[in-house]
């Protein structure tokens, strides 16, 4: 049958979000057109304006307070009515001091993720590029100086911005309130501003200098310059297959947000994938098989359905010994047609998507991965854990509410780091953590971001078990790679927006500890410092190949060995075999090979 539009292969429909075949600057403009004006609005509001007015106020608040207590203090022994106010304003302040405090803590901490440390990793990954692109022969030489000089410049750069932006702030300020500024809400609400436009403004002012001038201390991002020697015949190693970003779609003949037209169509990839993993793992058992986040390629439930369905097809011996997280693609697409797209606050698609993957998540590794307590030991398994929440759950993803709702909203951060211990005393765990940055919005569902609190909870795994080696597994790069990349979009938004610092949290025990990622879709191995890196290559997005590493763990340090290269047979479909790439795309490619 002749047709002369062939349905199954596509059309410029799928090409809608690709970030491969449209330039950032032209998703940008159709993003400016397509966006939804009230909502994008109300999510201003929600998520900066107010948090900048909360964070403004709360000096107001806390002088005014402070005004009225020491008044009635003075009276306070004077008769009945005194007493009991002064006794009404201390349980005001017991009670809802607390989750004041609170607020305000989260709204710093809201504007400073939202725009501060994405403004600093824009200016010093902007550099980076155009001095990489331009003295390319300078940046492969001495990378790591470029490094050092970008970081020192970006910081100084943003500190005099925010300084000035602090100084043409301050005679708008005030910081001592009264309750009669309740009276007079516009002249309350510019003063807000302009108080947090100052704390801001001297903050980062600060706070760049000290970002840049850490960046720069560190050990900047290099190749690894050799794998660890192989032991002896009786030493243990473990063998980990280490899988990421395989995209499953959930139509026969879909396509990828990303690559449009010019990646691959339907789940095929996928499938060889999975028998090439079976083989490997029939020729030599393998210890884990890790799979660093994006399972699917925009978290719905068709996407799910399908993954499950091509594990189905893995022996059950080798299923058990899979391990999963969560990648951008499988939480943070709100649309997968429309990058303008974008969730309300309030709305129930963001939490959905994240329920439904924790779900997964313990369906398939619950009774395997612990959920420590704030001490770093094991306190229950992911699936005991959320047991109390299961009906709270299942109601939410039928009816999008329900009367727990309030119960449910903190599983997703609580859930993480999760951890599968080692089986024997001083061998081998891996830490699960969720680097999704909590984004709204479809056209930044890439951004990464470590929370101070998963952090936190991560060190105290590691400082529970000082013997054990760890595997410490999260889906964003902390760092860019030490290599020039062919657009500014390809090293921004990408990466951990606080990675640096992150790193720098995990270097005491780096001599244990070996990180490994997904989110880029190519291999690469190297350190920063003392700490190594591994990214895995997508066999789904990029070269059909993954690899099984390789580690041994003897005497308090885990050894890097050389890893087992997995090449996927080549029998492609025949569709996707003799599906030709638009022509236009063909052409951009032609450009871009020869900028």
């Amino acid at each position: 049958m002749a047709l002369l539009i062939d349905p199954r292969r596509g059309d410029i429909e799928d090409d809608a979000s690709s970030t491969k075949l449209w330039s950032l600057a032209s998703l940008a403009a159709w993003v400016l057109v397509e966006v939804s004006l009230p909502k994008l609005i109300l999510s201003w509001l929600l998520l900066i304006v107010l948090p900048c007015l909360l964070l403004g106020a709360a000096p107001l608040a806390v002088t005014a307070w402070l005004s009225t207590f020491s008044r009635h203090a003075v009276d306070v022994f004077s008769g009945l009515a005194p007493m009991l106010a002064f006794t009404g304003l201390l349980a005001l302040a017991a009670f809802g001091g607390r989750p004041a405090f609170r607020l305000a803590e989260r709204s710093f901490w809201s504007l400073n993720a939202l725009a501060v440390q994405p403004s600093f990793v824009l200016c010093r990954e902007a550099m980076r590029h155009f001095v990489g692109r331009r003295l390319s022969v300078y940046f492969r030489r001495d990378g790591q100086r470029v490094g050092q000089v970008t970081a020192i410049a970006a910081a100084l750069l943003m500190s005099l911005v925010s300084g000035a932006a602090a100084w043409a702030a301050w005679p708008h300020s005030r910081w001592i309130g009264s309750w009669g500024d309740v009276a007079e809400p516009f002249t309350l609400l510019v003063a807000a501003f302009a108080n947090s436009v100052v704390l801001f403004g001297a903050y980062v002012a600060c706070g760049s200098l000290a970002w840049g001038a850490a960046d720069a201390a560190m050990g900047q991002p290099t190749g690894l310059g050799g794998y660890d020697p192989d032991p002896g015949p009786d030493a243990k190693v473990w063998r980990v297959a280490h899988l990421s970003d395989l995209h499953t779609v959930g139509e026969r003949f879909g396509f990828r947000i990303e690559s449009g037209r010019s990646g691959p169509q339907g789940n095929a990839r996928l499938e060889r994938t999975m028998e090439a993993l079976a083989r490997v793992h029939e020729a030599e058992p393998l210890d884990l098989v890790l799979v660093s986040g994006d399972m699917t390629d925009a978290g719905r439930s068709s996407e799910w359905a399908e993954f499950l369905v091509a594990l189905e097809a893995l022996a059950p011996s080798l299923r058990d010994r899979m391990l999963f997280l969560p990648g951008n693609h499988d939480v943070n697409v709100v649309d997968r047609a429309n990058p303008a797209r974008l969730d309300l606050p309030f709305s129930p698609g963001k939490r959905l998507r994240q329920l439904r993957a924790l779900a997964i998540l313990a369906g398939l590794q619950g009774e395997r991965v612990f959920v420590p307590d704030t001490a770093g030991r094991p306190k229950s398994t992911l699936s005991a854990w959320l047991a109390p929440y299961a009906s709270a759950m299942s109601s939410f993803v039928r009816t999008g509410r329900g009367k727990r709702v309030s119960a449910i909203r903190a599983l997703w951060d609580e859930a993480f780091p999760m951890a599968l211990p080692p089986e024997i005393p001083g061998g081998l765990g891996v830490i699960l953590l969720n680097s999704n940055a909590d984004t709204h919005f479809s056209f930044t569902n890439a951004l990464g971001l470590i929370p101070a609190e998963q952090e936190r909870r991560l060190a105290a795994i590691v400082k529970a078990q000082p013997e054990t080696c760890w595997l410490v597994a999260l889906h964003h790069h902390p760092v860019e790679y030490p290599r020039a990349t062919r657009s500014l979009s390809e090293r921004i938004g990408t990466a951990l927006i606080n990675g640096s610092w992150f790193l720098r949290q995990l270097k005491p025990a780096a001599g244990r500890i070996v990180v490994l990622h997904g989110h880029r879709h190519v291999d690469w191995t190297g350190r920063c410092g003392p700490l190594r890196i591994v990214s895995a290559p997508s066999p789904v997005m990029g070269e059909p190949y993954f690899y099984v590493q390789r580690f041994v763990s003897a005497s308090g340090r885990l050894a890097l060995l050389k890893p087992q290269r997995v090449d996927l047979e080549r029998n492609a479909s025949a569709i996707e075999a003799s599906r030709p790439a638009p022509a236009w795309a063909e052409a951009r490619d032609e450009r871009v090979k020869e900028a």
